[in-house]
């Protein structure tokens, strides 16, 4: 599975409520990449979801994933950001048939503004 986000911003938080405090890394890369309209994707609605369900690493969430990915329904499903709630992470199933008609950009350097660490 690919863990992707909708902007760049949200790719950002995602990654830093999980660093190590104080912990600055110098070499993430961001990489752009272009979904087709035409491509399959689906999405999970909040409303579906228990209502603690950003609170927690609640195993029935892995399940959904779990799921999705063996049936390859889609290429592509948008889950809600639990860390920015209303915002939209998409993950990508490299195994989907229609996985190559994504297109990615070349990776870019990217680093967290220092201030975030103090």
């Amino acid at each position: 599975m690919v863990y992707t986000s909708t902007s760049l911003a949200l790719a950002a938080v995602e990654i830093f409520v999980n660093l190590e405090p104080n912990l600055a890394p110098d070499d993430y890369v961001s990489i752009a990449l272009d979904v087709p309209d035409s491509l399959a994707t689906e999405r999970i609605e909040t409303k579906t979801l228990l209502g603690d369900w950003y609170r927690s690493r609640n195993e029935s969430l892995r399940r959904l994933g779990d799921e999705w990915i063996r049936l390859a329904r889609t290429v592509g499903m948008f889950v809600p950001s639990a860390v920015i709630r209303g915002d939209w992470n998409m993950l990508l199933n490299p195994a989907h048939a229609d996985f190559a008609k994504i297109k990615f950009q070349d990776p870019e350097p990217f680093g967290f503004d220092a201030r975030m660490f103090r």
